[in-house]
């Protein structure tokens, strides 16, 4: 079946048709979104190593002194011959921070590479974000990434770090923006038309914005 031509009023007709699909789609993304900030968490007990250039940390430190942390396991692995296509063009799309570092939530990579070949495969592909080798450790593992890809969230709170989202497959492939990714947050995008649990930060939709070198 192919597309036929049409009128102008005809192809109006039918694109507000498709509209009211889309619009619904959007809705029903919005409710599914709250329900997802409503999931139980898990309280991290492994104190997990994490190594880059500057030595060995502790999971605390990928937040970087915020409270939400959004970690993709990139399938870079010790003398890789062929480095993931998949997973470094998603790294391409990811952006800026600033705009996820505005509303307390860090980003960070992992992979089982060791750090030498971490940094030299981010040199090669011109990234900045921060990225740490975890092939001393059960991270991957431990919280649903063996051999593969995919990408947790967690949260620090009140002395305690918990696990609270996971996805992989093709969850991760509709990912990139930061609206998307704080989307699968437990605080969301923290705007007030947002249905989230009480004691949620949240302000004015828009009024958060910036350009992602005024947020300082």
């Amino acid at each position: 079946m192919e597309p036929q031509t049409v009128s102008r009023e005809e192809w109006l007709k039918a694109r507000k048709a498709l509209l009211a699909k889309e619009k619904a789609h959007t809705r029903a993304g919005d409710a599914l979104a709250a329900e997802r900030r409503l999931l139980p968490r898990v309280r991290i007990e492994k104190d997990y190593r994490f190594v880059d250039g500057e030595g060995s940390h502790r999971l605390e430190a990928l937040f970087e002194g915020r409270k939400q942390l959004i970690v993709y396991h990139h399938m870079l692995k010790p003398a890789d011959p062929a480095p993931c296509s998949g997973c470094s063009m998603f790294v391409d799309n990811l952006g800026d921070p600033a705009h996820l570092n505005a509303r307390d939530t860090s980003l960070a990579l992992v992979s089982r590479a060791p750090v030498e070949e971490i940094e030299a495969f981010r040199k090669r592909m011109g990234w900045t974000l921060p990225w740490y080798s975890v092939m001393s450790s059960t991270f991957n593992a431990d919280h649903g990434v063996e051999g593969g890809f995919g990408l947790n969230v967690f949260l620090r709170e009140g002395g305690s770090i918990y696990h609270t989202y996971h996805t992989s497959g093709r969850g991760v492939e509709t990912l990139g923006t930061s609206w998307t990714l704080l989307d699968l947050t437990p605080y969301g995008r923290q705007e007030t038309w947002e249905a989230s649990p009480e004691g949620t930060p949240q302000s004015a939709p828009y009024r958060w914005w910036r350009l992602h070198d005024e947020y300082a």
